[in-house]
């Protein structure tokens, strides 16, 4: 957690949010939506403020595409 002095000598958290609000640690990465592009931005600081940074364009996914088709499946016979 970053933390900065206010004008009264006051901690201040510093950290970013994403479109719901939620809050984004400093150094951590998501994956952004503006205008209909989609890419991978850092929350960093820059000049004293937090702000959203590109670092890659597009975004990881964790799904799977395969090019061969799925295997079919038969039920079991438990019984034997």
């Amino acid at each position: 957690m970053a933390q900065a002095k206010g004008q009264n000598s006051k901690v201040t958290d510093c950290y970013c949010t994403d479109r719901t609000g939620s809050r984004v640690e400093l150094g951590q990465s998501i994956c952004l939506q503006v205008d209909g592009r989609m890419f991978t931005a850092q929350c960093q600081m820059s000049l004293n403020n937090p702000m959203w940074r590109e670092i890659q364009e597009g975004c990881l996914s964790s799904e799977v595409q395969t090019s061969d088709p799925l295997l079919q499946s038969f039920p079991v016979n438990t019984s034997i």
